[in-house]
């Protein structure tokens, strides 16, 4: 232990990332990437943007990232807040938005806890310990579904993503609704982690379709939050954006101007704008990593595999005859990598992210010899 670390650094527990391999090639399937290339627009646009007003601060306000936005959800640019990544936003939207268990005088002696799933982004504890903000996890059905009534009880506010990870199991809109308006009513910030949207659907099958974005005038309290990683193949640049009410987003932005104002640089300012303006080229990437997913699943599930129903860009999987630690190193071995969470009730179970069909081909053929299936 350090001995010039304080309190705080001591006893929280850092997040850990998925592995990104320098030694060898891999076919990575752990950490959720788009297998698809950005746009070309999006690096015509950072090309564009690399000259000479680099020596000048980008814009602290984010404006031309935030208007696309705006345009893209039909929202107003206010309701726009833009991040270095979605973490960054959640980190400050913790710190924002939920009661700290510290004693003083605007805080209390007996804060309540914020709730979300025991089995989620893992990142959701180390905000809270990181902002001494008292939090209580929920159990999954056994089913590994979310059940929205038990979140409905005296709480600190309520933090989930839809899809949930590493599940990939969505929520219907109106269960989200039904929250938000239970959570608003007693003056609660409720926190959708849209992450993976791009990837759901509802019943008409429109890509994207289960987002909250468009009910966020009807729930103050309602704040979306996304990144650009997954569905716009830019989990190397570094950019995320939350929605919500004026109210909500002036408390992110108190947040960051109380760390750096200039959290996004120019180049992924230029890139981002570029990327939610070309809806065209990402709804059909994004579609095909949908059918991709679809056909893995059902190799998977004929093969004796126990698949859960994914609405993201990626599989949670158990595998038949072979414990998941075994089919983990065994994969390894052969050059692919995957997601093997060591927690009680998914240690059983590996996150698989969807790759290219040649990917998940090769993915497909060596579970097969691994497994004896």
């Amino acid at each position: 232990m350090n001995g010039y670390w304080n309190e705080r650094v001591k006893c929280i527990s850092p997040y850990v990332p998925g592995e990104q391999p320098r030694d060898r090639q891999f076919i990575k399937l752990n950490t959720n990437e788009n297998p698809y290339p950005p746009s070309p627009k999006v690096i015509e646009a950072i090309k564009n943007a690399a000259d000479d007003r680099l020596r000048l601060y980008p814009d602290p306000e984010c404006t031309e990232f935030r208007e696309a936005v705006a345009a893209r959800y039909g929202v107003k640019t206010q309701q726009v807040f833009a991040g270095n990544g979605s973490d960054e936003i959640l980190a400050f939207a913790f710190g924002a938005f939920f009661e700290s268990g510290q004693k003083g005088e605007a805080r209390g002696d007996n804060a309540l806890p914020v709730l979300f799933p025991d089995i989620t982004y893992s990142f959701y504890p180390v905000y809270a310990e990181l902002w001494d903000i008292p939090y209580q996890t929920v159990p999954l059905c056994e089913d590994f579904s979310i059940n929205t009534a038990e979140y409905k009880t005296d709480c600190g506010g309520a933090v989930f993503p839809n899809p949930n990870a590493p599940t990939g199991m969505a929520l219907a809109l109106d269960e989200i609704l039904s929250l938000a308006e239970f959570l608003e009513k007693r003056k609660k910030v409720f926190i959708v982690d849209e992450a993976y949207i791009a990837f759901s659907a509802d019943k008409s099958g429109a890509p994207g379709s289960l987002s909250v974005v468009s009910h966020i005038n009807e729930y103050p309290n309602l704040l979306t939050v996304h990144t650009l990683s997954k569905s716009a193949s830019l989990a190397g640049l570094r950019a995320g954006y939350a929605i919500g009410s004026e109210e909500l987003l002036e408390g992110l932005r108190r947040m960051r101007d109380s760390f750096n104002s200039y959290t996004l640089d120019r180049l992924a300012l230029a890139g981002a704008a570029a990327a939610v303006k070309d809806t065209q080229y990402y709804n059909e990437i994004n579609r095909r990593v949908i059918a991709v997913r679809e056909k893995t699943a059902k190799a998977l599930n004929s093969m004796g595999f126990h698949v859960l129903p994914s609405q993201a860009n990626f599989l949670f999987i158990k595998p038949p005859d072979v414990s998941a630690v075994e089919l983990f190193a065994a994969l390894r071995e052969k050059g692919i990598l995957v997601r093997h969470f060591k927690k009680n009730r998914i240690a059983d179970f590996l996150r698989v992210s969807v790759g290219t069909d040649e990917d998940m081909d090769t993915f497909i053929k060596s579970c097969g010899e691994i497994t004896g299936r």
